[in-house]
C-alpha cells in the first residue's frame, strides 16, 4: 500500500512539472505571434509592489460594488446581525421572529443609517434595495407555503363549532376597530390618491390579523400542544387566518380596481380558481400523498411537480391582483392531508426559507421602516392609540367570545394573550399595502411598531396570567403529591431505556408509590410544530417498550425549548419533583459511539484535556444540582445491566444518607453491598461513621466493610454499580482521578 501511494504521488510531481512547462512555453512563444499594445493590461504593466497593491485594492471594491457581489455582502451582515438578536431574544425567552425583525430595523435608516450614515449608504444603497426586496418575495411565497401546510383542516373541522365564534369575533371586531381609527385619520396621513375605501380596508385588516406559524411555536414551548387550550387557539387561529386572507384577497381586488363593482369579475375569477383549487387540484393530490408518502419513493420529477404548482397558483393569484402570497398559501393547505408526504415537503422548504429569506424579509421591511418619520408628540400618541386599539380589539373580543362558548376564565385570558400574537404575519400584510402605496411610511412605522409590542407582550402575558391562577391550582393534585414523583431527564432515545432501569431498580421498592416522569427536550426555538410527533415517537420508543417489559407505568413529556438546564430546572421546581435523574454526558461514558465521540472532540484541540476540570461534570450537570429544589442524582453509563454489586463511598457523615438509597436497591435487586470508609483519613468523626456503618452491616445480609481506607482500581474489582454523594465525587476526582478510570456505573447523587 505504501509503494503503491509512493508512486503515484512521484507520478502527479512529473506530471505537473512536465505540463506545466510545456504550457510555459507554449503561452511565451504566443506572445511573440501578434503586436499588442502592452499598456492595455495594466497589471503587466506595473513595476513596483506598491503599485501591484494599490491596483489590487481598487479591483477588490470594484468586485465588492458589483450588484451582485455588494448583495452577497448584504445578505451576509443580514444573516449575522438576524442570527445574533434572534438568539439575544431567545434567552429572554421571547420567539427569535421578533430578534429578527428588530434586527431589519436596526440594520435600517432608523438605527445603522442614523448613527453610521456612511456605512448604511455603503452597505444599502438605495439602488441595490429592489435585489433584497425581489429575494425576500420569492422566500415570502415558500414561507407562505409553509405556512398553509402547517394548517391541519382536519384539527379545523374537528374545532370548528368552538373556534368559528372566537375567530370570526376576533377577527371582525379589530377589523371594525381598525375602520373606526382610519375614519379619523384619512385626511390628515392617507395619500391624495388612496381611496378612502382601500385605506380604510387595510387598516381593518391589519388590526386583525393573527401570527399563525409564531403562535403555534408559543403553544409548544409553552408546553400546551396537546391540552384543550393549545387545540383550540390552533383551530381559531388557523381559521381566523383562512378568513384573514379571503378578506385580503377581497381587499386587494377591491383596491386593484378602485370599487366594489369593478372587483366583481376578479373576484368572479377568483372564486373559479379556488373551486379548482379545492375541487380538481386538491383531490389529484391527496391520491398522490397516498401513493408518495415516504423518501424512497419522493423523487426529483414529482417535487418538481410540487413546486410547479406552488409557483402557477403564485402566479395565477399574481395576476387576478390578490397577490402572490395567497396563492403560495393555497397551495399549502391543498397539500395531501397524508402527515408524512408535508412532512417531506415541510423539511425540503421550511430550513431554506426560515434561514435565509425570511431573515431578508425582515431587513427589507426595517429599511423601510425610518422611525424618525414619527417626529411629533401627536404622531407617537396615534401610535400609542394604535397599540392600544389593537389590543383592545384582539385580546378583548377574544376573551369575551371564549366566556360565550362557556371556556373558563382562565383559559378564555389565555386564549387571548395567544390569539393577540401578530408578528410576521402582520408584516407581510403591512409590506403588501406599503408596496401598493395604500398605506403611507408614518402609518407603516406605527403598524410595525404595534406588531412588535403585540408579539413581544405575548410570552410575559401568559406568564403573568398562569402566575395569577396558579395559586387556585396549588392544591389540584394533593393526592398525587403523596407519591415519590421522579423526573427522568433523557437526550438519546437509548440512554432513556438504561436511565428507567436505574431509576426501577433504584425506586420501584420505595414505601411510597412511584410516580415517574420520562422527559425529553429538543433544543432550538425554529423546530417546526408538525414534525415534533416524528420526534416525539422516536424519542420515547425504546423507553416506553422497557416500559412494558418492567410492567411500569412512566408519563412521557416531549418539550421544545431553547435552554435545557433553565427548562429542567423549572419543571422540578415548579412541580415539585422530589428526585431529578439525569446522564453525566459523554465525558464519563465507556460506550463505545461516546468513546469515539470524545477522541473527535479532543483531537481538535488539546486543550479539551489540558484545561479539563478533574470534576469532570459539565457546568449544565452542575446547574441540574445547585438550582434544584429537590435531590439529583446524576447517572454515568459503565455498560450498566443490573445493580447486583453495589460499592458506596463515605467520605464523611453526610454520605450516610447513601445508605437508605443502598438499602432500597439493594432490596430490589437482590444484590450485595460494600462500605468502603475513607472517613479516617479526612474526618474526626469517624469512630461514629464507623458504629453507623457497622449497624447497618449487622441490619442487613450481604453487606461487607472493605478493609482498604482508600479508593483505588482494585477497589472496583467485583462491583458493578457505585453510589456516591456530590460532595465525595468532588474529592475523590482530585485525589482518586486515576482510580475512577475503572469505576463501574455509578450514580452521584446530591441528596436535599
Amino acid at each position: 500500500m505504501k509503494k503503491e501511494k509512493k508512486d503515484s504521488l512521484v507520478f502527479y510531481t512529473l506530471m505537473v512539472l512536465i505540463f506545466g512547462t510545456l504550457v510555459l512555453l507554449i503561452i511565451q512563444k504566443g506572445g511573440n505571434l501578434r503586436n499588442v499594445d502592452q499598456s492595455v493590461p495594466y497589471a503587466l504593466a506595473l513595476e513596483t509592489p506598491g503599485e501591484g497593491f494599490h491596483f489590487f485594492i481598487d479591483m477588490l471594491l470594484e468586485h465588492i460594488r458589483t450588484p451582485f457581489g455588494l448583495l452577497l455582502l448584504q445578505i451576509i451582515v443580514i444573516l449575522i446581525i438576524g442570527r445574533i438578536v434572534g438568539w439575544l431574544f431567545n434567552r429572554m425567552r421571547q420567539p427569535s421572529v421578533i430578534g429578527e425583525i428588530l434586527a431589519g430595523i436596526i440594520l435600517g435608516p432608523s438605527i445603522l443609517g442614523y448613527f453610521m450614515p456612511d456605512v448604511s449608504l455603503f452597505l444599502f444603497p438605495q439602488e441595490s434595495l429592489a435585489n433584497i426586496n425581489m429575494l425576500s418575495q420569492f422566500g415570502l411565497i415558500l414561507f407562505m407555503y409553509t405556512v398553509g401546510m402547517e394548517l391541519d383542516l382536519r384539527q379545523v373541522r374537528k374545532k370548528l363549532q368552538a373556534s368559528i365564534l372566537i375567530s370570526h369575533t376576533s377577527l371582525v371586531v379589530p377589523f371594525f376597530l381598525g375602520v373606526l381609527m382610519a375614519y379619523f385619520i384619512y385626511d390628515t396621513y392617507a395619500d391624495s390618491e388612496t381611496s378612502f375605501l382601500s385605506f380604510a380596508l387595510f387598516i381593518g385588516i391589519a388590526m386583525s390579523i393573527t401570527a399563525f406559524p409564531v403562535l403555534a411555536r408559543i403553544i409548544q414551548e409553552k408546553k400546551l400542544t396537546r391540552t384543550h387550550l393549545g387545540t383550540i387557539s390552533l383551530a381559531s387561529a388557523a381559521n381566523g387566518d383562512i378568513s384573514a386572507w379571503c378578506i385580503l384577497a377581497v381587499v386587494m381586488a377591491v383596491t386593484q380596481m378602485g370599487s366594489m363593482l369593478g372587483a366583481v369579475y376578479n373576484i368572479l375569477c377568483s372564486a373559479a380558481y379556488m373551486l379548482i383549487m379545492f375541487l380538481v387540484v386538491r383531490p389529484l393530490l391527496r391520491m398522490m400523498g397516498n401513493l408518495y408518502h415516504n423518501r424512497e419513493v419522493v423523487d426529483k420529477p414529482l417535487i418538481m411537480l410540487i413546486f410547479l404548482l406552488l409557483l402557477l397558483s403564485s402566479y395565477l393569484t399574481e395576476v387576478l391582483g390578490l397577490h402572490a402570497l395567497f396563492g403560495a398559501f393555497i397551495a399549502g393547505i391543498v397539500m395531501p392531508e397524508n402527515l408524512r408526504f408535508r412532512k417531506i415537503m415541510t423539511e425540503k422548504v421550511e430550513d431554506v426559507s426560515l434561514a435565509l429569506f425570511l431573515p431578508l424579509f425582515f431587513a427589507s421591511t426595517g429599511l423601510r421602516t425610518e422611525i424618525g418619520l414619527l417626529d411629533t408628540a401627536g404622531m407617537w400618541q396615534l401610535c400609542g392609540v394604535f397599540i392600544v386599539v389593537a389590543i383592545i380589539g384582539k385580546f378583548g373580543s377574544t376573551v369575551i367570545s371564549a366566556r360565550v362558548v362557556k371556556e373558563n376564565w382562565k383559559d378564555s385570558l389565555l386564549l387571548g394573550g395567544l390569539m393577540n400574537t401578530r408578528g410576521l404575519m402582520e408584516l407581510v400584510v403591512l409590506t403588501i399595502g406599503y408596496d401598493m402605496h395604500i398605506l403611507p411610511p408614518p402609518i407603516f412605522v406605527m403598524l410595525v411598531l404595534m406588531t412588535l409590542v403585540t408579539t413581544f407582550m405575548t410570552t410575559p402575558l401568559l406568564s403573568f396570567i398562569s402566575l395569577c391562577f396558579r395559586a387556585k391550582e396549588k392544591f389540584k393534585h394533593r393526592r398525587e403529591t403523596q407519591a415519590f414523583k421522579v423526573l427522568l431527564s433523557f437526550g438519546r432515545a437509548g440512554n432513556g431505556q438504561i436511565m428507567l432501569d436505574v431509576a426501577h431498580q433504584m425506586f420501584s421498592q420505595g414505601k411510597r408509590r412511584l410516580d415517574l416522569t420520562a422527559l425529553h427536550l429538543t433544543v432550538g426555538s425554529d423546530v417546526n410544530p408538525s414534525q415534533t410527533d416524528n420526534f416525539e415517537r422516536i424519542s420515547f420508543a425504546s423507553i416506553l417498550h422497557e416500559a412494558r417489559e418492567l410492567n411500569m407505568h412512566i408519563r412521557t413529556r416531549y418539550e421544545v425549548s431553547a435552554s435545557v438546564e433553565e427548562h429542567v430546572v423549572n419543571v422540578v421546581n415548579d412541580e415539585q419533583y422530589d428526585f431529578l435523574l439525569v446522564g453525566a454526558g459523554l465525558a464519563m461514558s465507556n460506550q463505545s459511539n461516546d468513546v469515539d465521540a470524545m477522541q473527535i472532540r479532543h483531537s481538535f484541540s488539546g486543550l479539551f484535556r489540558r484545561f479539563s476540570t478533574p470534576v469532570f461534570l459539565k457546568d449544565k450537570t452542575k446547574w441540574f444540582i445547585e438550582q434544584s429544589r429537590c435531590s439529583v442524582g446524576i447517572f454515568v453509563n459503565r455498560d450498566f445491566i443490573r445493580a447486583t454489586h453495589i460499592i458506596i463511598i463515605i467520605n464523611s457523615a453526610d454520605d450516610l444518607v447513601l445508605l437508605d438509597y443502598a438499602k432500597a436497591l439493594a432490596i430490589s435487586t437482590g444484590g450485595t453491598i460494600s462500605l468502603l470508609n475513607r472517613s479516617s483519613f479526612i474526618s474526626s468523626e469517624s469512630e461514629n461513621i464507623h458504629r453507623a456503618l457497622t449497624e447497618f452491616a449487622g441490619s442487613m445480609e450481604d453487606v461487607v466493610i472493605l478493609p482498604e481506607k482508600d479508593v483505588m482500581s482494585e477497589s472496583f474489582s467485583g462491583h458493578n454499580f457505585m453510589l456516591i454523594s456530590y460532595s465525595s465525587w468532588n474529592i475523590l476526582a482530585v485525589e482518586c482521578e486515576d482510580a475512577l478510570e475503572d469505576m463501574p456505573s455509578t450514580l452521584i447523587i446530591h441528596h436535599k
